[in-house]
Order: structure tokens, then C-alpha cells, then sequence
């Protein structure tokens, strides 16, 4: 897969009339998600009876939301299809930024041999199964169960894939464990979580010292509002009523200000954008819906 290009990024926006960013810490890139695409999500991210925390910042009501679906992942033509289409673009992202930082080539057939990625929130295993193919290590957690029995099943029609640890845990159990992965993943989970801070704190406690953190989410906008609720959920039907909460999605600012207080140093943004006429995703420099971002784990 061709590595992608990214964008400089401008400055995002002041916070409490402070410059977000000085001359020597800012998103390096930028491309987003716009409007009238299909607002799908991996998965749900919540605790689960298998595997309690004693602190969690995972939503009960978020993993029941999505468990009713967990049958659908590898369905092409299925309520996931959007996501299948979108998923090259999104490892696009991934390999380029991971590659420069890892000092990869890009262009290699298995450009993460020798990485360890955890895929938090992994569903199906949509992204974990293509993260193994290029050579990564991976191990696949969700806090849905029927999500790691599908996600197992598939991956054992594929040699390469059979090599994926599937677990039904959470983040939070994984740091008790004291594990450790050179590149955290994280896509369209955080806004479905009850404390985004306290996940993001398990995040970081997961990446080695200079590791990757990748995060995707929705920015909270009332262009957002308009069509990842009113146009994808109501209007087009793309995704069930009530999949979005608005009020839990964070600005690209809150964001950043959370994975600093973290210790993660977020250095390129990017994203995709949809067009319903060809059905092609593209990059864009609009931050206004979507976006994806790419963090440094703080040496300690």
C-alpha cells in the first residue's frame, strides 16, 4: 500500500487566550473526515463481567449498544461496509506515520516486523488482521466478547493472521498486567468511553518510553452534530439511532491538551474524506468532522 502524504497543520485554535501550540510543539499534518460520509465506528469499549477493573473509565451502556451488531464485522455488504472501504485509507495513515517513526520503509511488504501494536477496542479485527499481514506483533482487545469470537474465527482462515492474541479485556487490565506495546492503537473508541482521561492514561501506561499512540475520534462541532447524528443516523440511516453521543465527542484541542497530561506528544494529524458520488475516500485539511491523530510516548 502507497504511503500517503500528509498535510503541514495550522494552528487549531487558541484555548483561554493561549496559543495551543509554541514554535517548537505542533501538528506537524492535518487531513479530516467531511461531511456526508459514513460515520461508522469499530466498536464499543466498555468493562465486561470476564474482566473487571477496579477503576475504569469504560460505559456499560456503550458496550451493549454495539454487542447487538458484533455478528455483522466481515459482513462487506453489511452495516460495516463503510468502514471496509475506508479501512486502506486509514492503514495508509498508520504505515506512513509509524514507518517514519520507527525509521521503516514504507514501501516494504512487512514494514512492522519486529513491532509489538495492541489494537484497543479491536472489534471484528478489521485493522488487527492487515497490522499483522504487514509484519506487526498484535495483540486485538475488546470488551465485547462476541467481537473477539468472531474476531478469532476469521483470523484462523489465515496463516499469518492466526498469529493475533485476541483477548476480551481492557486497557486498564492490560496496564495491571504491566504489558507493553512499541505502537498503541486506538480508532473511533475514545468518544464512547466515560472518562477520557483516565483512558488515555491507560493508553499511555501501554506505550514504551518514545512509542506511538494513533487515536481517531469526532470532533465536536455542530457540523459533526449534523452528519455523524442527524444525516448518518437519521436521515441516511447509515449507522443505528443513538450510536453518537455529542456531548461525549472532544475537539482536536481537547484532545491534545488530554494526551499531553498523559505524557503523549501529539505530532501529525490526518483523516479522510468521503465522496458519496464516487465512493472513493480522499485526504483533507479540514478538521471540522474527523480526525486521526499520531502521538509520541514522553521518554521516561
Amino acid at each position: 500500500m502507497l504511503s500517503r502524504s500528509l498535510y503541514r497543520l495550522r494552528n487549531l485554535s487558541k484555548l483561554n487566550g493561549h496559543s495551543f501550540y509554541n514554535s517548537s510543539s505542533y501538528f506537524k499534518h492535518s487531513v479530516l473526515i467531511t461531511a456526508f460520509q459514513p460515520l461508522l465506528h469499530n466498536k464499543p469499549y466498555a468493562t465486561t463481567t470476564q474482566h473487571p477493573a477496579s477503576t475504569s473509565s469504560l460505559n456499560q451502556t456503550e458496550l451493549a449498544k454495539f454487542a447487538a451488531i458484533a455478528e455483522s464485522w466481515w459482513d462487506a455488504e453489511g452495516p460495516f461496509k463503510p468502514l471496509h472501504v475506508m479501512n486502506p485509507t486509514r492503514l495508509a495513515f498508520i504505515r506512513s506515520t509509524l514507518c517514519r517513526h520507527f525509521g521503516k520503509d514504507p514501501f516494504s511488504v512487512r514494514p512492522f516486523e519486529g513491532l509489538k501494536f495492541v489494537d484497543v477496542g479491536c472489534g471484528g479485527g478489521i485493522l488487527s488482521e492487515p497490522l499483522a499481514r504487514m509484519g506487526a506483533s498484535v495483540t486485538g482487545i475488546d470488551a465485547v466478547d462476541k467481537n473477539i469470537k468472531i474476531a478469532r474465527l476469521h483470523a484462523d482462515l489465515d496463516p499469518v493472521a492466526s498469529s493475533i492474541e485476541y483477548r476480551c479485556t481492557t486497557a486498564e487490565n492490560l496496564v495491571e498486567e504491566q504489558k507493553k506495546f512499541d505502537a498503541v492503537i486506538a480508532l473511533e473508541v475514545i468518544e464512547h468511553v466515560a472518562d477520557p482521561a483516565e483512558f488515555c492514561k491507560s493508553l499511555s501506561a501501554l506505550t514504551v518510553s518514545n512509542g506511538a499512540t494513533v487515536i481517531s475520534t469526532i470532533n465536536r462541532s455542530m457540523r459533526a452534530y449534523a452528519t455523524a447524528i442527524i444525516a448518518a443516523e437519521y436521515i441516511l440511516h447509515w449507522l443505528p439511532k443513538g450510536t453518537h453521543e455529542w456531548s461525549s465527542f472532544l475537539t482536536p484541542e481537547e484532545l491534545v491538551l488530554t494526551l499531553q497530561r498523559a505524557s503523549i506528544s501529539v505530532e501529525e494529524m490526518a483523516g479522510f474524506a468521503y465522496n458519496p458520488l464516487t465512493g472513493q475516500w480522499s485526504l483533507s485539511d479540514d478538521v471540522g468532522v474527523n480526525f486521526i491523530a499520531f502521538g509520541i510516548k514522553n521518554s521516561e
